[in-house]
């Protein structure tokens, strides 16, 4: 038969008494039954008289943000859910005063609060670990695969000591490559080479001002080509 009306007290009798061993509906995580029982209410149950439907209530409540997500069907109706009618006497004036027996009265907190409690602060501790787990992690740094011309001033320039020359360029963040000499014209060769650089750390006007201080061998320079990696 499901549960009663929730907005009445015999409804919430029938919630509560469902939850006294329970921390969940239905199953053993929050699902669609949870969410429409949730729902059903217009406000938490009062603690004093309905502590076990009070305690899911706050419970459920953490994952008012991730309702749509769980599992279950959602068209369901609270109504679906709940004791069978040999389970549950629907006065609850009728009903055993199950409440005056010593061995329910519950001193120090059921044990379902001590399991949520448990639960919740595995739960904080894991998103805790994951955040600073993510924070921590630094991205990696943008590179550019850069091809630079390195031209001589004519023929007679000595191409082995301008390329040791600007392959004695050291810094943070560069790193030269493979390079070729490619003739331009009347015997004269540029020096074509290639270099990985870090964004953040090598500017490649600056690097071409440092190249075009070996004046003795160097005309001017061109970029040729430069692709992000």
């Amino acid at each position: 038969m499901g549960f009663a009306d929730l907005l009445t007290d015999a409804g919430l009798t029938m919630l509560n008494s469902w939850l006294t061993t329970r921390s969940y509906v239905v199953g053993y995580s929050p699902s669609q039954a949870d969410v429409a029982t949730f729902k059903g209410l217009e406000s938490a149950p009062d603690a004093s008289k309905f502590p076990h439907a009070a305690r899911w209530y706050k419970h459920i409540a953490t994952y008012s943000d991730e309702f749509a997500t769980l599992a279950g069907d959602a068209s369901k109706a609270y109504t679906t859910y709940g004791p069978d009618a040999s389970e549950v006497t629907l006065n609850p004036a009728k009903a055993p005063a199950a409440e005056e027996d010593d061995d329910d009265v519950d001193l120090f907190g059921s044990d379902d609060e001590e399991e949520d409690a448990e639960a919740e602060r595995i739960r904080n501790e894991r998103l805790a670990e994951y955040k600073k787990k993510k924070e921590g992690k630094t991205k990696p740094a943008a590179k550019s695969v850069v091809t630079m011309d390195v031209k001589p001033w004519d023929d007679e320039t000595d191409m082995k000591a301008l390329e040791a020359a600007v392959r004695g360029i050291e810094k943070d963040g560069l790193v030269w490559g493979q390079s070729k000499l490619v003739p331009v014209g009347y015997g004269i060769k540029k020096l074509q080479i290639n270099l990985v650089i870090e964004d953040d750390k090598i500017g490649l006007g600056d690097l071409e001002e440092e190249i075009c201080e070996f004046e003795d061998y160097v005309q001017s320079t061109d970029i040729v080509a430069m692709q992000k990696l």
